[in-house]
């Protein structure tokens, strides 16, 4: 399984890349593995605002739908057009295709280093 070792993962399965005050947040191969092909991806709109560990969004695929949630409460400051046109793009590349991006953070959920998230992993096998 790759996981990125300049990125952060919440338990979720969602990844992070922390960039000054922003994180963009897409979701891990493990999530994409799991989820099986994604048809269809909701995300919250430019300027809405986010809350740590709630749902912002899902992503729906040939097997369930699964929500998507957040390492951090603040602005959703841009949103990925080409992931919603192309959901699968996702499965092809999970780690070079972002979701949503928050920045004005004030409050952070615990984040994993990729080695505890591989630790997380091999628990979950």
């Amino acid at each position: 399984m790759n996981v990125p070792k300049n990125l952060m993962y919440t338990a979720s399965h969602e990844w992070v890349e922390i960039d000054g005050d922003k994180m963009k947040i897409g979701l891990t191969e493990h999530a994409s593995e799991q989820l099986g092909d994604l048809v269809f991806i909701n995300l919250p709109e430019v300027g809405d605002q986010v809350e740590a560990e709630g749902s912002f969004g899902d992503v729906e695929s040939v097997k369930a739908v699964s929500d998507i949630i957040s390492p951090a409460t603040g602005e959703v400051s841009a949103v990925n057009d080409a992931a919603l046109d192309s959901p699968g793009d996702v499965n092809g590349d999970p780690y070079g295709v972002w979701l949503a991006e928050i920045s004005n953070v004030t409050a952070k959920r615990e984040l994993l280093t990729p080695e505890e998230y591989e630790k997380l992993l091999e628990e979950e096998a």
